[in-house]
């Protein structure tokens, strides 16, 4: 019992400090409102991306709530890192690759609203940085990274590399999102991004090669039920 409740307190518990979601409050507010802006563009296409989809194929209805699931789940399991931070996977790599960039771009960012209202996980005044690092940099890495490594006729290959790089680059993003709002003082904010690099790296990227796996194995499991389905179907 006692080792369930430590497990409980690990995942469930809001963490403090540089999280991959940027917690409540934590942005000056100028910074907060440039990434709210920078992401609506992203949100209104992505809006019209799942309205084409579920226009042509209503059947599709069931897929995306199942990615946005699978976006939760894996996006809410916070693992502690060094220096009293935490990483955890992102899970936008698999809508990205079926549905396109912008689609993950309308359910990350009701993934990270229900966390943040649900669990403390993340925040409102930050939901624009949140949606910009893991909604919209992790699908687009994710879906050129597919489409480009789909040319060697290895899918495993690229849907390994669509979702690990997908995650990496979305830790990239929130690192230079801190690094732009909290310069070092004495050697400036790429010397800040240096360190919030360091300080994701040692749980992230060991999360980003599981993430990876993981999704070959969904995305295979899916295509086994629906073998007609087109992947990257945003136009």
């Amino acid at each position: 019992m006692r080792f369930l409740m430590v497990l409980l307190l690990i995942f469930v518990v809001p963490s403090f400090g540089f999280s991959m979601h940027i917690m409540e409050g934590f942005l000056p507010p100028a910074h907060a409102t440039f990434w709210y802006i920078l992401s609506i563009p992203f949100f209104v296409y992505g809006l019209f991306a799942i309205r084409r989809i579920l226009k042509e194929n209503p059947k599709q209805k069931m897929l995306l709530a199942f990615v946005a699931a699978f976006a939760f789940v894996l996006s809410a399991m916070k693992i502690p890192s060094v220096t009293g931070s935490c990483s955890h996977p992102t899970g936008v790599g698999l809508g990205a690759i079926i549905f396109g960039p912008t689609t993950m771009t309308v359910l990350g960012a009701i993934v990270l609203l229900f966390q943040a209202l649900l669990l403390a996980h993340g925040g409102i005044t930050t939901l624009g940085a949140n949606v910009f690092s893991m909604a919209i940099v992790g699908p687009l890495v994710s879906y050129f990274v597919y489409k480009l490594f789909m040319k060697t006729g290895k899918r495993t290959l690229a849907v390994f590399l669509a979702a690990f790089l997908g995650d990496l680059f979305t830790y990239v993003t929130t690192s230079f999102q801190l690094a732009l709002a909290f310069p070092d003082k004495s050697y400036g904010m790429w010397y800040s991004f240096a360190k919030f690099l360091g300080i994701f790296a040692v749980t992230q990227i060991p999360l980003a090669i599981i993430e990876g796996f993981l999704t070959v194995v969904v995305l295979d499991m899916i295509l086994k039920y629906n073998e007609e389905l087109a992947l990257g179907g945003e136009k």
